[in-house]
């Protein structure tokens, strides 16, 4: 069986489920990692069998490697993807794509000129629930769209924040509960509701300190097919809540919740309920979905999806189903509600 060479960049709190991940498809080959933090590349890398890394332009430098997932600070994605893409390596990076629109614009533009992949990953559509809620929609079952929501209520403490210098940064970070938590929910949003047209936004730091992002972030958004919609993120929801997404239709309503399909009523059906179906999740049986006060309960069922289908992408010579610019879709919405909300003014999507 042919397989992918991976390179693990960054070790961090989301490394390892890539790690994890990549261990588990048997297209991909977990050949190197690589950390600034010598004892962690070894560790890993002793664990997994794979060579270490320690300086990113020496990890280019190694023919060997094809496809290089980036779970590095989000600030830093733009710039090591593009070294990555001049170096010929394919591209994943983790969510959000980058910080500005700039720099998620410039990475694009690399790995075009460069004619290699690039993926972000947005694991969620990934999710049976998830799959399950689009095709109804490609089916026509909602008829027209009317309303779509995203609520993110999750807590992260203090120590999160203070864990590293870079978490709660303009600059690394690119923002808080939005950017961060909110932007997978995001995503799916616009996946199933289409694109965001303008947003009208509050945010807020209400619960954490020598922070310069918000924790608290409310949207009321307008979407280009005529529908209304509201976005909330949250990390100071004490202690941790759920994430759900509501997406109604004239003839269709669904609500996903923690990655599970909660209520599915559809004209088409006879508006059977979610007990109809049984329970259908996204997270594989005794893994959380990340909706608490950690990001240490995080499955990995749903990367290991995406990242096999990257990994089928570059075998087989196609786009990847999630593109670098579907990535920045939700990346320009969060931008849109921050410049909202420090200008007090509604904001057109860019």
């Amino acid at each position: 069986m042919k397989q992918v060479n991976c390179a693990v960049v960054g070790l961090g709190a989301i490394g390892p489920t890539h790690v994890k991940s990549i261990n588990a498809i048997p297209q991909a080959n977990l050949y190197a990692v690589c950390d600034v933090v010598k004892e962690k590349a070894d560790r890993v890398a002793a664990e997994n069998g794979c060579k270490a890394y320690y300086d990113f332009d020496e990890l280019l430098k190694d023919e060997n490697v094809q496809l290089v997932h980036l779970c590095v600070p989000s600030g830093y994605h733009a710039e090591l993807g593009v070294k990555a893409a001049k170096a010929g390596k394919h591209v994943l990076t983790e969510k959000p794509i980058d910080v500005t629109l700039e720099a998620a614009d410039r990475l694009i533009r690399a790995c075009d000129e460069a004619g290699v992949m690039l993926s972000c990953i947005s694991q969620h559509r990934f999710d049976d629930a998830m799959e399950r809620a689009h095709a109804a929609l490609e089916q026509g079952w909602f008829g027209t769209l009317t309303f779509g929501g995203s609520h993110t209520k999750w807590y992260r403490s203090q120590e999160y924040y203070d864990s590293g210098d870079w978490r709660g940064t303009w600059k690394l970070d690119g923002g808080g509960a939005l950017m961060n938590q909110s932007v997978h929910y995001v995503d799916m949003l616009q996946y199933m509701m289409g694109p965001v047209e303008e947003v009208t936004a509050y945010c807020a730091t209400r619960a954490h300190v020598n922070i310069e992002v918000e924790d608290v972030a409310t949207a009321i958004l307008k979407f280009k097919n005529g529908a209304i919609g509201i976005l909330e993120g949250n990390t100071a929801a004490f202690p941790g809540f759920h994430t759900r997404l509501d997406i109604n239709g004239t003839t269709g309503s669904v609500i996903l919740e923690n990655d599970e399909i909660r209520e599915w009523r559809f004209a088409a059906e006879g508006e059977q309920s979610t007990g109809f179906y049984g329970k259908i999740s996204g997270a594989q049986e005794g893994q959380g979905s990340g909706h608490g006060a950690s990001t240490a309960a995080i499955g990995s069922s749903s990367h290991e999806k995406q990242i096999t289908d990257v990994v089928n992408a570059i075998l087989e010579g196609r786009a990847p189903r999630i593109s670098g610019r579907d990535a920045r879709a939700p990346l320009a919405v969060i931008l849109a509600v921050y410049e909202s909300a420090r200008t007090g003014k509604p904001v057109k999507v860019g």
